[in-house]
């Protein structure tokens, strides 16, 4: 009996450690909310647009990029303008409201990083305001959603006419010598 709680309380802590990374760092994407306003009617979805000031830093802390002293960058969520760890925490938030996300790095750069700046395999945190939220209108949503499923079924049916104009081309019957010299005859 004691040596199976144990052998589950060493496996527990093993578990533990191995979701914790090597480093330390978070194997999953983490959002934290600073600041959130007291009115949130609209929160951001796939294809809104935001407007966000951002902090983007090293787990040691290092700054790594910042938009504090720049116009707020413009990010189209789903359309992969920034990092997959950043747009994803994006999702949820409404104007106003500043965020802090730690990101492991297969959402951030990944094994390669992105040098010299950000060396491979780490784990970012960015803090995070929206400064606004445009939703996307039915018209974007429309060409967003609807037209590249028209364009999947355009190009096979395309494919599929210049195929069978190509085929009845091929079999048509061309006119043999027989078929030529009745031609002249009745022209005469």
């Amino acid at each position: 009996m004691k040596s199976s709680v144990f052998l589950l309380l060493l496996l527990a802590a093993f578990t533990c450690g191995l979701a914790r990374g090597e480093d330390g760092e978070a194997e999953e994407l983490q959002v934290e909310t600073l600041v959130k306003p007291e009115t949130c009617s609209v929160l951001s979805t796939m294809g809104d647009t935001l407007r966000i000031h951002y902090t983007g830093k090293l787990m040691d802390g290092k700054v790594i990029d910042s938009s504090l002293s720049l116009d707020p960058l413009v990010v189209e969520l789903g359309k992969r303008t920034v990092i997959a760890g950043l747009e994803q925490s994006l999702v949820g938030v409404c104007e106003g409201q500043k965020i802090k996300a730690t990101i492991p790095s297969h959402l951030a750069y990944g094994k390669k990083g992105y040098p010299p700046t950000i060396p491979g395999d780490a784990a970012l945190e960015f803090e995070v305001e929206v400064v606004s939220l445009t939703q996307q209108t039915s018209w974007q949503k429309m060409v967003n959603d609807v037209l590249p499923l028209v364009c999947l079924a355009l190009v096979p049916t395309l494919l599929g006419l210049v195929g069978l104009y190509l085929y009845k081309k091929a079999n048509a019957e061309k006119p043999g010598k027989k078929k030529a010299k009745d031609k002249k005859i009745k022209k005469k």
